[in-house]
C-alpha cells in the first residue's frame, strides 16, 4: 500500500478523486500552500470542493492550518502518529520574509506552556520571521 492510501485508510477518510489529488499535492510541498495555491494548480477545480477537502484533513488530522501573520491561511501535511493536541504535537513555522513562504520545522517543538488557572488553550502558533536557508545562500 502507498503512503498517500495508508493516509486515507488510518484516517478514516474516504479517498475522493479530488481528496486524493489534493494529498497528492500536499505531499510533494516542502512548504505550506494556501487555499489560492491549490486552486491555482487545479485550473478546472470548484473553491468550495477544495476548501471542504482542506476542512476535512484539517478535522481528520491529515493536515493542520498555519496563521503565519501574513492574513492567509496556510495548510500543510501533518507528521505521521500526529494528533495536533496541543500538549504534544506543535512545532514551529518559520516565515521567511524575502521568498514569502512558511516551512514547518516538525523537528523543533513548541515547549509546554503553562497558563494559569482557568485558563485553556485552543490553539497554539509559534511562527518565526526572517530569511529561510534559500534565500540566504543567495
Amino acid at each position: 500500500m502507498d503512503i498517500i492510501e495508508e493516509i486515507f485508510k488510518n484516517s478514516k477518510v474516504k479517498p475522493t478523486a479530488m481528496r486524493l489529488l489534493v494529498l497528492q499535492y500536499l505531499y510533494n510541498k516542502n512548504v505550506t500552500v494556501s487555499l489560492t495555491n491549490i486552486e491555482d494548480y487545479f485550473d478546472n477545480s470548484d473553491r468550495t470542493t477544495l476548501y471542504r477537502t482542506l476542512k476535512t484533513f484539517v478535522e481528520k488530522g491529515i493536515a493542520h492550518q498555519i496563521d503565519d501573520g501574513t492574513g492567509i491561511t496556510k495548510y500543510a501535511l501533518c507528521e505521521e502518529y500526529c494528533n495536533c493536541e496541543i500538549e504534544t504535537d506543535l512545532h514551529l513555522h518559520f516565515h521567511c520574509k524575502n521568498c514569502n513562504e512558511t516551512v514547518c520545522l516538525t523537528e523543533h517543538k513548541i515547549p509546554h506552556i503553562n497558563l494559569p488557572e482557568g485558563f485553556i488553550a485552543e490553539n497554539v502558533n509559534l511562527v518565526v520571521k526572517g530569511i529561510c536557508d534559500k534565500c540566504n545562500k543567495n
